[in-house]
């Protein structure tokens, strides 16, 4: 599913046009980006968190060539399923 989909779905479940679904859906993923970017948790009952956390500095390999790499430290976004998403 893309983001299309959302849209035309928001479109046909909430009989609206388009257009208003697609603004609908644009200003949902940028208000989860912005709370994201300031470190916030976003938690969707019943279907999960999303979670910014601190990635450690570590060392990885090329799987072709086996040379070794530094995986520099930063921030990545975690996906944390909720019980109704984990049941299905």
């Amino acid at each position: 599913m893309i983001k299309v989909d959302i849209v035309n779905r928001v479109a046909e479940r909430s009989r609206i046009s388009r257009a208003k679904s697609s603004l609908a859906v644009d200003t949902i993923m940028e208000a989860m980006k912005e709370a994201l970017v300031r470190g916030q948790r976003i938690e969707l009952r019943g279907f999960g968190v999303f979670q910014v956390r601190d990635r450690k500095k570590g060392v990885g390999r090329n799987p072709k060539t086996g040379v070794e790499v530094t995986i520099t430290p930063g921030r990545t976004v975690r996906f944390k399923p909720g019980k109704d998403l984990k049941d299905i």
